[in-house]
């Protein structure tokens, strides 16, 4: 019995590359500038300081990172593994949300280690403004969280997946026959069902795959 045809917004090779474009247009977004200073002029005229998303918010480019691991690996990832990868790129969603939010918030705060790295001053005069970027980054992880979600419905129907865990329970049935062949054609009758090779193989080892 053949199985029915996975939906389209199921597919694979789309839930992966949507996932990896989503983190590495996060990742990007840290290389530009999220704050731009004006220090207060004085005797000695100090250049505008603008201070990229990877100094405001550190954290965001190790989260972005983590969810482009986790995006390429889920399509590798057996059932359980591919659990864990979507709580991953989810967190790291919602760490990159945080982290965004929180240089919305408070600006200056964001920009003060870069301001006194600089100008070795802590606290000076400065007027301060914000780019998209951290924008854009808020909204990105926000789309990572959504494809976590995506991606534990669409695995459902990835058949190689599902192929694959289902050799793993007939190795392990196979494993046990010969102590037990009754535990083992159970375990083998919970797994997906066999197509016509497996079926063959089935038989061949004196296993009715029925």
């Amino acid at each position: 019995m053949s199985r029915p045809a996975a939906p389209r917004w199921s597919r694979k090779a789309t839930v992966v590359l949507v996932t990896v474009l989503c983190a590495v247009a996060v990742f990007g977004t840290t290389t530009q500038s999220w704050v731009n200073v004006v220090l207060a002029q004085s005797g000695v005229r100090m250049p505008d300081i603008h201070v990229a998303g990877s100094k405001a918010a550190t954290a965001v480019t190790a989260l972005a990172v983590v969810a482009v691991a986790g995006s390429i690996a889920s399509s590798i990832a057996g059932r359980i593994a591919r659990w864990v990868v979507a709580v991953a790129i989810a967190l790291s969603g919602v760490g990159i949300v945080s982290a965004g939010l929180t240089v919305l918030n408070d600006p200056r705060a964001a920009a003060q280690g870069e301001i006194s790295r600089q100008t070795g001053v802590a606290n000076g005069p400065a007027e301060v403004s914000l780019t998209t970027f951290p924008v854009l980054a808020v909204i990105f992880g926000a789309l990572l969280i959504l494809c976590a979600v995506w991606l534990v419905l669409a695995s459902r129907h990835w058949a190689g997946s599902s192929k694959y865990d289902g050799a793993a329970g007939r190795s392990r049935a196979a494993a046990k026959g010969s102590a037990s062949p009754s535990a083992a054609a159970e375990e083998a009758a919970d797994d997906e069902p066999l197509d016509a090779i497996d079926s063959w193989d089935q038989l061949s080892k004196g296993h009715d795959p029925s």
